[in-house]
């Protein structure tokens, strides 16, 4: 039982890996896309491509994920706890995916084992929870938002007297280095974590010891998956970043992806932070659009954008508890 169980586990975390890469397929390209720097399958495949380099480098965030939010007990028992946060993670992807809706994949698997942790008794650790998730939950989107304000003022003022034209054909072409470097950030970041679970499975299993490193096939079928879920795409999503947030431009849009990038790169290698990718750009597309004007951002699809955002850690734990629940019945 023990033996099918950490199969299952590994299976179904691979899978939440792909639903995060169509889910968040829109993080990396949306604004390329939307300001026609890129068609959307040469979009797709350079996020794909990028993703699966992101994620096969450094392994920081992986072991925040499965060391330092909750400690699972040993066996069947801290299984089945991994089992339901994953499928608590799953269940919420699903739902914000089918209604548009740009929700973090990152804070629903953490809400997913922090809900199945309450469920089960197991020891969340709280501190962790606060240094490596919540703190950064709320610096990350606002210093995208303040990043690509700042930034997208200065290309404004460094590019006022030059052609306008010229300025956007440049900026096309740039938005294709910058549309890379999120899709390489949303890897680094977002394969970490299901890398993590993975590792948190095989750790309750007895497979490996607390101080080992993330064994390679784990980084490689993790970065494998969700390089998959990217090429397949997230056309729902893309929409809501893309165009009913703000109409973009090339300039705007290269300043919300470089901006977004780089707190990706400073939270996954300085600080081994899981933050949200879907936080982080759309935070960065609000920031760039508001140097237009302020009434330029849909503040009204940005209201629901949010409201997902503050849901998505409870709801996606109230799934892993029930889920939880029921496993316990049937699988101990």
């Amino acid at each position: 039982m023990e033996l099918a169980l950490v199969v299952a586990v590994i299976v179904i975390a691979l899978a939440f890996d792909y639903t995060n890469g169509f889910h968040d397929a829109a993080n990396a390209i949306a604004t390329s896309v939307s300001t026609r720097a890129l068609t959307p399958r040469v979009a797709l495949i350079m996020a794909a491509v990028a993703n699966f380099a992101g994620g096969i480098v450094g392994t920081g965030v992986a072991a925040t994920v499965g060391k330092g939010i909750i400690t699972a007990p040993t066996g069947t028992h801290g299984l089945v706890i991994v089992l339901s946060a994953l499928i608590g993670a799953i269940v919420w992807n699903l739902i914000t995916w089918y209604y548009g809706l740009p929700s973090s994949s990152s804070h629903a698997l953490i809400g997913g084992l922090t809900g199945a942790g309450i469920a089960s008794s197991s020891t969340v650790l709280w501190q962790g929870i606060l240094d490596k998730v919540v703190i950064p939950m709320v610096v990350s989107p606002l210093v995208g938002f303040l990043g690509a304000f700042v930034l997208m003022t200065a290309i404004l003022w460094f590019f006022r007297r030059r052609n306008p034209g010229r300025v956007t054909r440049g900026f096309r072409i740039a938005q294709s280095v910058s549309a890379a470097a999120m899709a390489f950030g949303h890897g680094l970041q977002d394969a970490q974590k299901t890398m993590g679970v993975i590792f948190l499975a095989l750790l309750t299993a007895g497979h490996v010891r607390p101080e080992d490193p993330i064994p390679l096939w784990v980084v490689l079928a993790a970065a494998g998956a969700i390089s998959l879920g990217t090429y397949s795409g997230g056309w729902r999503i893309m929409r809501t970043l893309g165009r009913r947030i703000i109409a973009l431009d090339p300039p705007r849009g290269f300043a919300a992806e470089a901006t977004a990038a780089s707190v990706l790169y400073v939270m996954a290698i300085a600080l081994h932070a899981p933050v949200s990718t879907t936080h982080t750009i759309t935070t960065s597309i609000m920031g760039a659009g508001a140097t237009k004007r302020v009434s330029a951002v849909r503040w009204g699809v940005a209201r629901g954008i949010v409201t997902a955002w503050v849901l998505t850690i409870p709801a996606a734990g109230a799934v892993a508890a029930v889920t939880y629940f029921i496993a316990h019945l049937f699988l101990e």
